[in-house]
Formats: C-alpha cells, sequence, structure tokens
C-alpha cells in the first residue's frame, strides 16, 4: 500500500486559466478516484520552510520570489526567469510553491522514518526549476528538497524522469554529487524543450556516470520506450545500488499529450508503474517516493494518475469510468470522451518510420552504455 500526499492549497499553484498547467487536472484525479468508491484520504503536509527551500536554491532567487509576492517590480523577476509566458506571475506564488515543496519533503521524512514504503505525492514534479530560476512552469524544485532531505540523512539516491521533457532542474543540481544518480527518458532535445538530456551529459568529477539520459526519437512508441528502459534503468540501479528511489510520474509522453511527440499508451504507463514498483525493491531498498509533473491532455492525465494511484495501492483496474464523472468533467475532457481507463487497442494508427526509429533508439541505447558503464566499472 502507498500513502498519499495532497492538500487543497496545491490549487493556489494556479498560473492562469489560459495556462496548460492547471491545478485542475489534481481535482479531477481526486474525483475519479472517489468516484470509482476509493476513501482517498490523503497526508496535509505542511509548507516548506524558507530554510528547506535554500537547501537546493540561491538566496537571491528565493528572496526575488518573495519580494515579488509583496508586490516588487514584475520586470525585476525575468532575470530569474519569472513573470515570463511559461512562468507568469500570480498571486502568493512562493507560498503557493513551498505547499507543494513541503509535501514532497514530508514524503522523503516517511521513508526515513521508515513508516512507509511507497509514497505518492498527487502535485508537485516540478522538475525544471535551477537553483536561482524558474524554468518551464516550475518555480522551485519539490524534487530536489526532497532528495536532499534523503542525501543529507545518508542514503544513495536514485531519481527517475519519464516525464516526456528532460528533468534538467534535478540532473543540474545533482550533476558533480556522487550520492545522486538521475535518470531520465524524454523525447530528444534536438527536438523539445528544454533541449538538454543528451548522452554525453554524464555527470563531473567524482559524479561522472551518475546522470543517464535516454532521449527518445519523436513518436517512439510503447514497445521501443519500454526496451530501452529495460537496457538501462535496471543496470543502472544494480550498479548504484540507491537506497531510496525518487520517481517523477509526469504524463505527458502519452501519444495524444498536445506538447510532445511520444507516443505511449495507458496500458504502457501501467506496465511502466508495476516495472517501477519492481525495480524500487529489488534495488532500492523498497523505499518509493513517486511524484506527479507534466501531462496536458485533461482526460489523459485523469486516467494515467489514477492507474498510478491503484497500482501503487495493489488496487484493481476498473474498465469503465463512471458516467457521473465523466459528465461533471465534459467541459475539459472535451467532445470525444474515452469511456475507460485504458486506450482502445489500437490506440492509434502506427506513424510511418517504425523501423528506422527503432534502429535509432538501439543505436542511442548502445552508444550510452558504451559511454557511460566503463564510468560504472571504475566506479564499482
Amino acid at each position: 500500500m502507498a500513502t498519499l500526499i495532497h492538500r487543497p492549497e496545491y490549487a493556489r499553484y494556479d498560473f492562469g486559466p489560459e495556462h496548460p498547467f492547471t491545478p485542475a487536472r489534481l481535482e479531477m484525479v481526486l474525483d475519479l478516484l472517489r468516484s470509482l468508491g476509493h476513501a482517498v484520504a490523503p497526508l496535509a503536509a505542511p509548507a516548506a520552510t524558507r530554510e528547506e527551500i535554500l537547501s537546493v536554491h540561491a538566496e537571491a532567487y528565493v528572496a526575488m520570489m518573495e519580494a515579488l509576492d509583496r508586490g516588487g517590480p514584475r520586470e525585476a523577476g525575468v532575470s530569474h526567469g519569472l513573470g515570463t509566458p511559461d512562468n507568469p506571475l500570480f498571486p502568493d506564488m512562493d507560498q503557493a510553491t513551498r505547499w507543494l515543496v513541503g509535501g514532497t519533503l514530508h514524503g522523503a521524512r516517511l521513508l526515513l522514518q521508515g513508516t512507509e514504503r511507497r509514497v505518492l505525492q498527487l502535485g508537485g514534479g516540478l522538475h525544471h526549476a535551477q537553483r536561482d530560476r524558474a524554468e518551464g512552469f516550475c518555480l522551485y524544485n519539490d524534487l530536489a528538497v526532497g532528495i536532499q532531505a534523503l542525501v543529507d540523512a545518508g542514503l544513495r539516491v536514485a531519481y527517475l524522469d519519464v516525464d516526456l521533457h528532460h528533468g534538467d532542474g534535478v540532473q543540474n543540481l545533482f550533476y558533480s554529487d556522487p550520492r545522486v544518480l538521475t535518470i531520465s527518458l524524454h523525447e530528444s532535445g534536438h527536438y523539445l524543450y528544454p533541449g538538454t538530456g543528451h548522452i554525453q551529459e554524464m555527470g563531473s568529477g567524482l559524479a561522472l556516470g551518475t546522470s543517464v539520459n535516454i532521449p527518445l526519437e519523436p513518436f517512439t512508441g510503447a514497445a521501443d520506450y519500454l526496451e530501452a528502459f529495460e537496457y538501462v534503468v535496471p543496470k543502472a540501479l544494480a550498479w548504484f545500488q540507491p537506497q531510496a528511489l525518487v520517481v517523477q510520474a509526469g504524463a505527458d509522453a502519452h501519444f495524444s499529450d498536445p506538447l510532445g511527440d511520444l507516443a505511449l499508451t495507458t496500458q504502457a504507463f501501467e506496465g511502466l508503474f508495476r516495472r517501477i514498483l519492481s525495480l524500487a525493491e529489488t534495488h532500492a531498498e523498497n523505499r518509493l517516493l513517486v511524484t506527479l509533473g507534466g501531462g496536458y491532455e485533461a482526460q489523459v492525465v485523469a486516467r494515467v494518475w489514477t492507474l498510478l494511484y491503484l497500482v501503487m495501492r495493489d488496487l484493481p483496474l476498473p474498465t469503465e469510468l463512471p458516467q457521473a464523472w465523466l459528465d461533471r468533467w465534459q467541459h475539459l475532457l472535451g467532445p470525444d470522451l474515452a469511456p475507460a481507463l485504458h486506450d482502445p487497442n489500437p490506440a492509434f494508427p502506427e506513424p510511418q518510420g517504425r523501423e528506422a526509429r527503432t534502429r535509432r533508439n538501439r543505436d542511442l541505447v548502445a552508444r550510452l552504455l558504451d559511454s557511460i558503464e566503463p564510468h560504472w566499472s571504475s566506479r564499482s
């Protein structure tokens, strides 16, 4: 079973009605779980303190967030990535983000206390935030704050990112820290924001070999994605021997997400989540903290993150979605409602060039392992 963390204040992290990173995504998931008959009673974690935020973020950046909340000049934040189209200003954004960071940090502390082995933070996943600036809808890096707490307690931590976009903020914050392994599967930065996450990014200094990137071709489907995952992720975890696994479970690698071009199905996400549970048990002393992340097609995120909850809690999966829930959220779900938890099979016409994509992805994985495994051997 998994402990769920969430609180109503997460809805305050709201860039406005036209922004894709809407808090309604979380409301939809909670409503769907309850509509399916699950007595969802999440823990309400405290907000992160200023000192906890400063464990990974620069003083000048935190001070700027606070100053903008007090009505400071809006143009002053642009040099820190604040007040941009991706990260527009909104009221009390410093405190709103601290609620999300606090949830992820609380999840990390539950693992440290030994009271929980699986924790799902129904929010967070702000993996693009950098030490001194906001990036890509992410103001503070809740994942990095949680990981830092685990590291400070003496644990080796593996971070796994299955979001469509490269987990650049987490990678950069721990790029020279040999106590943290970061692994990211994402659409190649040659085609997609943030333009990073290439196989040559392997860490620095004593941490060389602890940054692992699997940048996949556009339109990569479930079979190729899961094959790349199996070739790399278990090997990396077996080598690093982490004592905790932190996962960013963005849903935007789904084939219908509007912000990218990977092509997973809900069935693929289910298999991926079950495999992550197995890997946490085998390679991370069964300590697992999972956050949410990206995902910008309403009916997809509701179904994928409901799957995540049900899989993490070892609950059966329903076939049909409740009609009352579909009716309540039709304004966001759109006219082509998905009436089932899983996608139809086949879910979409196979894009052209499958064999060439498979070949390029396999070649990339081979080159990655050729480059990084010598560093693993030298540190064994």
